[in-house]
């Protein structure tokens, strides 16, 4: 069982989180408080991850059942140790659309199979080879710099469903934050859930919530299945997408990382293959390519609940819903205003969890490299600069990402060479912990070899 990560330990009483405290991995609250936090975070990815499917014509329930198989796929491969919720990724938007009008949507899968293949086959080198190389192609500053990009790019989709509907989103938000200090325990974990729910029922009296297409759809169904075609025009397309799959993911673990406490380079290989096997098998079914969920980073910053038993719980109670269309159209009832409200809480946590990152390493802004580094990727990112090559469109995500790694690497090279920068990576006198534990272990040795005085 615990080599499948699906034996927890109880945390304290399995009742309550003391403050300071976190539910680490490995450990669960009581069944009933754990079914309610995995339930959250189906609410949280729940809008995105329709949302794909929804701009690119493939169909919603499919691509929920790969999004909830995925999930556990994932929790199974990396052994329960990093918890993370598999929904759909923006990344592949583009270039589904684009296969479609060319190869149709058996086309597109092929290459969403292909680029899931791809991501595999990096993270196995990881595995293989140990993820130094990774930390040196990422270091903090540029880690720091995806994961709060990633969160910021999101800010202009928050700001666009809080103005559809500004009261509803306002009580969402306001209930949110109120919770969440109003109430101790549980009940103040899951502030979230209930900022939606309340912000729910205010949609509902205000006549913002439409049940047309619920009332039409039925209980029970399968979802659609499709099969893929494999094309070498697609290549072109979809391996680019890989780069920015392998940021999400590293920005995911290391952000999981921070808000543990734990080492989890040793999984960032089993992480990736996770993901790119999840993918595959979403492109071989009919569903949408898949990533790890930056909603449900913001959801455990949240909630302070990392237990992975919460996400099998949301892995199978997403592949539940997937077989009634009716759910599914009443889920995707829930307004933009409240998503809204949400989101803006969300989005915004995830783009701290970068700073975190930043200030955790010490990194260093004095040292020109790693602030032109920041800066030019957030700009980028938040701002959603665009790239067009063809049919294939890069935007703020994948630029911000590529811009910091290009600029952190192609700078500190020049300046090795020219020797310009005399400013440390890190703070002066603030040594990462590894290094402070060290230090402390050398001196302790050096003491124990000095002459004793009497």
């Amino acid at each position: 069982m615990s080599m499948l990560g699906i034996k927890w330990k109880l945390h304290g009483t399995g009742k309550t989180i003391n403050p300071g405290q976190v539910v680490a991995p490995d450990e669960r609250l009581a069944w009933p408080l754990t079914i309610g936090v995995g339930m959250q975070h189906v609410v949280a990815m729940f809008g995105a991850t329709f949302l794909v499917p929804i701009i690119t014509g493939m169909p919603p329930a499919t691509t929920l059942f790969f999004s909830g198989i995925g999930t556990l796929l994932f929790l199974v491969i990396t052994k329960g140790r990093v918890p993370s919720y598999l929904g759909s990724s923006f990344a592949f938007i583009a270039p589904i659309t684009a296969s479609q009008a060319q190869f149709g949507i058996p086309g597109a899968l092929g290459g969403v199979v292909l680029a899931g293949a791809a991501l595999a086959l990096v993270g196995a080198v990881v595995q293989k080879f140990g993820a130094g190389w990774i930390n040196r192609l990422m270091p903090p500053i540029v880690t720091g710099a995806i994961v709060a990009l990633i969160g910021l790019n999101l800010a202009p989709a928050a700001k666009q469903n809080f103005d559809a509907a500004p009261i509803t989103a306002l009580v969402t938000l306001v209930t949110i934050i109120l919770v969440s200090v109003l109430f101790r325990g549980i009940l103040g974990r899951l502030s979230i859930l209930v900022g939606v729910v309340v912000g729910y029922l205010v949609a509902m009296l205000r006549g913002e919530v439409k049940y047309d297409k619920m009332d039409a759809a039925a209980w029970v169904g399968l979802p659609h299945f499709q099969t893929p075609e494999f094309h070498i025009g697609v290549l072109g397309l979809f391996v680019p997408v890989v780069l920015v799959l392998v940021a999400e993911n590293i920005g995911h673990v290391k952000s999981v990382a921070a808000m543990t406490g734990q080492n989890l380079d040793g999984v960032s290989g089993r992480a990736l293959m996770a993901d790119g096997a999840a993918t595959v098998l979403a492109g071989l079914g009919g569903g949408s390519g898949t990533t790890t969920y930056a909603e449900n980073i913001g959801v455990m910053a949240a909630t302070k609940v990392y237990s992975t038993a919460a996400y099998w719980v949301a892995g199978m109670f997403a592949i539940l819903l997937s077989f009634s269309p009716k759910f599914g159209e009443l889920i995707a009832t829930v307004p933009a205003g409240v998503l809204g409200g949400a989101a803006t809480m969300l989005y915004g946590m995830i783009g701290i969890l970068g700073v975190k990152i930043w200030v955790q390493n010490k990194v260093n802004f004095a040292n020109p490299v790693n602030l032109t580094t920041a800066a030019v990727a957030l700009i980028i990112g938040i701002a959603d600069y665009a790239w067009t090559i063809g049919d294939l469109k890069f935007t703020g995500i994948a630029l911000g990402s590529a811009a910091a790694l290009l600029i952190y690497h192609g700078m500190k090279a020049i300046a090795k060479a020219r020797g310009t920068v005399a400013e440390p990576e890190t703070e002066p006198g603030m040594l990462p912990p590894a290094a402070q534990a060290a230090a402390r272990a050398a001196a302790k040795a050096a003491g124990k070899r000095s002459p004793r005085k009497r």
